[in-house]
């Protein structure tokens, strides 16, 4: 599973409510919260994000609340994965859970640039800065995980596992 995109590049402890305020709550569709993605913190992400971009941050990304709002409104607007060197554990599992992989890269942070275009073989566990030539490795995920994140998620895995 390879996937491309640009990066948007984020610091330390980016917390839910720095990816969507927690005043949008009420929210339930993904395209009304997509519309709200970063909008304190980063105003030019709505209006510059593409299909397949990647979200790079550094330290304990996702930190904050256990709600999915903010994940989910990262997948409505087409960001493809999240790298970061660590993640909020609630965060890492919600992003898995709804289909947006999560990565964990040591040194992605130092190795990136804004605009910066990845390769990501997720399940080879490399990224390819394709703008530098750097490489780096990380732990793949677990098969299980994988099949999570083919399936569109953890519920559509489910209901597809109950078919057989």
């Amino acid at each position: 599973m390879k996937l491309t995109g640009h990066v948007w590049k984020y610091g330390d402890d980016i917390n839910t409510d720095y990816i969507i305020p927690g005043r949008y709550m009420e929210l339930t569709d993904p395209a009304e919260m997509a519309e709200k993605v970063f909008e304190e913190h980063d105003p030019a992400f709505r209006e510059g994000v593409k299909p397949g971009d990647i979200v790079v941050g550094r330290t304990n990304f996702g930190c904050g609340s256990s709600r999915e709002h903010a994940p989910i409104a990262l997948t409505g607007n087409g960001v493809s994965m999240v790298l970061a060197e660590s993640f909020a554990r609630i965060f890492y599992r919600n992003a898995i859970n709804i289909g947006l992989p999560a990565l964990e890269c040591p040194g992605i942070h130092d190795a990136v640039e804004k605009g910066d275009k990845l390769e990501v073989d997720v399940t080879g566990g490399v990224v390819k800065n394709l703008a530098n030539g750097k490489e780096l490795k990380f732990k793949p995920l677990p098969e299980f995980m994988v099949e999570v994140l083919n399936a569109g998620g953890l519920a559509p895995y489910l209901n597809k596992t109950e078919e057989w």
